[in-house]
């Protein structure tokens, strides 16, 4: 939230996106495009979203729905990294954000919330108070690059799409997992 709030003298009084950096799309029409389009029809706020396990929700800011619209919900309160089994849904904020420019009165009197951070997700509720706030489930796959794992999976999964890589890297990991079975 600290982040975005630094940027309001760029982005003046017009709607922005914000991508964070940690959150890698692939789709076949780019999801901040996808988002784009739903701003453009509701002229509100909107916020990308992809269904999670139940056993992840703390991980993530989460919505609690009301009505739908196809891929696009109506959100009754937007809850930062609930407690497991408190999540009022399964959907989760995943990093792509269309934001209306009065977010930033919000930003400005933010207390540190979850993490004792500034969190974005908590000002988009108190927006959520004043205007409409739509969450929109996304086509695409979304790829965590923010934690070791994530980011190793991403870059494999990426390389093993790229067919002058592919035949080499599968080699690679062969023998790999072959020199991991003999130290067992």
């Amino acid at each position: 939230g600290h982040a975005v709030w630094c940027a309001r003298k760029f982005i003046g009084n017009e709607p922005f996106a914000v991508l964070l950096g940690d959150d890698i799309v692939q789709a076949e029409t780019p999801c901040l495009k996808q988002l784009i389009n739903e701003y453009d029809k509701t002229l509100s706020s909107v916020i990308g979203v992809q269904t999670v396990p139940k056993n992840e929700t703390n991980r993530y800011g989460i919505i609690d729905p009301s009505e739908q619209y196809g891929r696009r919900y109506q959100v009754n309160n937007f809850v930062e990294k609930p407690s497991i089994g408190t999540a009022p849904s399964s959907l989760a904020i995943m990093g792509r954000y269309i934001l209306t420019p009065q977010i930033f009165m919000f930003l400005e009197q933010q207390e540190k919330g979850a993490g004792g951070e500034i969190q974005l997700t908590d000002a988009i509720q108190k927006l959520n108070e004043i205007q409409r706030v739509f969450a929109y489930d996304f086509e695409g796959k979304r790829y965590d690059v923010g934690e070791k794992l994530g980011f190793i999976k991403t870059t494999i999964e990426f390389a093993l799409q790229n067919d002058e890589l592919r035949d080499d890297l599968l080699s690679i990991i062969r023998d790999l997992i072959e020199s991991e079975r003999v130290k067992i």
